[in-house]
């Protein structure tokens, strides 16, 4: 199970008892801003790409989507998102509890420069029902495989 993977992760930061667990789903933004009470551009959704033959992912907050021309200037492809029953396979996680945090290696993670917009975010943690309050320093510095900021998103 993948939280389990984050739980670990996140206790050799010593921050395991971070980490909320709901009683209801909270694997889309909708859900997520439910479930913590908050408004939905606090979450942090992880958006999982295919560049080529390698996997990349993108920390968004829940308010944006992906800019096709941003992306593919910065990327050099157009934006071709990972099939959903792939994404445990290739990312660690699966779909509804894809995180930055204790990722598969060889996936590379950025984090979009809307996030810096926010005092604080919630990422998932690996599963349907679970998250961590970060701000955003402690998610550039706790993010699995970070691969820089990258600018690739604008608002709905």
């Amino acid at each position: 199970m993948s939280i389990e993977k984050v739980r670990k992760y996140f206790a050799a930061r010593g921050m395991k008892d971070q980490i909320l667990e709901f009683d209801v789903s909270s694997a889309t933004v909708e859900l997520a801003a439910k479930a913590l009470n908050c408004d939905g551009c606090l979450i942090a959704k992880t958006l999982s790409f295919l560049v080529h033959d390698d996997v990349i992912l993108i920390v968004a907050p829940g308010d944006v989507k992906i800019d096709n021309h941003k992306y593919k200037t910065h990327f050099g492809v157009k934006a071709k998102m990972l099939p959903a029953a792939e994404a445990e396979q290739l990312i660690g996680h699966a779909v509804g509890g894809v995180c930055p945090f204790a990722v598969n290696e060889g996936v590379k993670v950025f984090l979009d420069e809307s996030l810096k917009r926010f005092e604080f975010v919630y990422p998932a943690c690996g599963s349907s029902n679970s998250a961590i309050k970060l701000t955003i320093p402690e998610l550039e510095k706790n993010t699995d495989h970070f691969s820089g900021w990258v600018d690739v998103c604008k608002l709905k």
